[in-house]
């Protein structure tokens, strides 16, 4: 089976960018990457990346946070058995307050854990397929093709206003 190959597009406004991807979403080719030197917005919204499933981390890390943080009070009230003005061992409410605090420390580890995760980290060869013009005046698209028809990506990219960049994959 042939290696895909990678072709960069480099665009300099916003607007032919998006024009370039929507174009691309009814040819043969995937997009792999976009680079932008600004948030965008239209970017985004031309990609249709589904919605991150980060969420679910933070609620499944504060869930389990909560009940941690209530266990640990009750088993600790009834190892130590502190009987203050005739109030019962277990007394809910206060402890309350340490499921409180668990829920937010598990949540932001759960969701850190689950950035690290979804995103892939750490990305060593993140430079790979990457031109330096994206960090300033330029926007690029990163779009892969089967081997032998990157110069037809490329003159897509140049009818679409862009730059394009090929790159040799090992």
């Amino acid at each position: 089976m042939p290696a895909d190959k990678y072709v960069l597009g480099l665009f300099t406004s916003e607007d032919k960018t998006v024009s370039a991807m929507q174009a691309m979403s009814e040819a043969p080719w995937q997009i792999e990457r976009v680079h932008s030197p600004i948030p965008s917005e239209r970017i985004l919204d031309s990609l249709a990346v589904k919605k991150s499933r980060l969420g679910y981390f933070t609620l499944a890390g504060g869930i389990v946070g909560f009940f941690a943080g209530l266990a640990l009070a009750v088993f600790t009230a009834t190892r130590w058995h502190l009987i203050v003005w005739g109030k019962p061992v277990v007394a809910w409410i206060p402890f309350f307050i340490v499921g409180f605090e668990f829920t937010i420390l598990f949540s932001v580890l759960a969701n850190v854990l689950g950035l690290i995760m979804l995103s892939d980290l750490p990305d060593l060869n993140w430079s790979e397929h990457y031109d330096p013009r994206c960090s300033g005046e330029h926007f690029g698209i990163l779009a892969r093709c089967p081997d032998g028809r990157q110069q037809e990506l490329a003159e897509f990219f140049r009818t679409q206003g862009g730059e394009p960049r090929l790159f040799e994959e090992n």
